[in-house]
């Protein structure tokens, strides 16, 4: 009997060791896994960290592609304003700011008027004139009023004054206010002969209208933004200037006797000043424009 009893206990002295043998087997696995998985989790760590260091989780900077806007066009309400009349719109980016732009008006009084649009100082204005040019917007009406200002006043379809496209725009380049003097027949002339400017009403809600001037003229609060200067043609001009005038009908004698018409008026292409850089908007546009408050009025 004794020696059964030793048999059996030696059978689970056995079946004991070899469990334990297992255990401790699972054991020392488990630990070389967790050491395993710890180191790459350090090795990880280190690397992410090395990796912010040197800014590769840096975001790159997002390059804006999108054209700067040179010009912002007004809607204007044409249902107030029975002689505005609905072309579009020029564009408001990619409109060339520096250099010049040819204009020729062809009327009924002589030969050709030449004027230089300056894009520097009034690429608004060069671009809208350019873009109503494109629509004919200025072919065969009439330059409607002989100002007291010294200046031809064209532009305006309707011969009212308050004719335009249905935008406007603010006003660029108006000239600064001569200091008091106490020598007037000395100062300069704030719009020189030749001279062409936009006009308004109200006054920076500029659209279609324009001015010539066949003389000298002082201003004490100028309202004008120059936009150009005539280069051919200025005997026309005065020619026009001098024509005799009738009222209005608006009680006002600036209305020429006998009419003067636009045949024409045509824009050439910009002409880019050498001594600019490159014009930086890129590829020349016939279109530009500030904003302005939408009025029932035009100019």
């Amino acid at each position: 009997m004794a020696s059964s009893r030793d048999r059996q206990r030696k059978l689970a002295r056995a079946k004991l060791d070899r469990q334990m043998a297992r255990r401790a087997a699972a054991l020392r696995r488990r630990r070389q896994i967790r050491a395993g998985v710890g180191t790459a989790l350090i090795l990880v760590l280190v690397v992410a960290g090395s990796a912010w260091a040197l800014g590769a989780f840096d975001r790159e900077p997002t390059e804006d592609t999108a054209a700067p806007e040179v010009c912002l066009w007004t809607p204007q309400n044409t249902e107030g304003n029975s002689n505005l009349k609905d072309v579009g719109e020029p564009a408001t980016t990619g409109l060339p700011t520096t250099g010049t732009r040819p204009m020729t008006v062809t009327t009924n009084q002589g030969a050709p008027i030449s004027i230089e649009l300056d894009l520097a100082k009034a690429p608004c204005a060069a671009a809208s004139i350019a873009h109503l040019a494109s629509q004919s917007f200025y072919d065969n009406t009439n330059c409607h009023e002989i100002t007291a200002d010294g200046a031809v006043r064209c532009g305006d379809p309707s011969g009212t004054g308050l004719g335009g496209p249905a935008y406007s725009f603010y006003s660029e380049n108006v000239p600064t206010a001569p200091e008091s003097s106490p020598a007037p027949a000395t100062e300069p002339p704030t719009y020189p002969k030749g001279t062409v400017a936009m006009i308004s009403s109200p006054p920076g809600a500029n659209s279609s209208q324009f001015l010539i001037f066949f003389k000298d003229s002082i201003s004490h609060e100028p309202a004008y933004p120059i936009i150009g200067r005539v280069t051919g043609g200025l005997d026309v001009v005065e020619k026009i200037g001098a024509l005799p005038t009738v009222d209005n009908e608006a009680g006002q004698k600036v209305k020429p006797e006998n009419d003067v018409v636009i045949q024409s008026l045509t824009v050439g292409e910009p002409v880019l000043d050498p001594a600019s850089p490159a014009d930086p908007t890129g590829t020349p546009s016939p279109a530009v424009s500030g904003s302005t408050e939408a009025s029932p009025n035009a100019g």
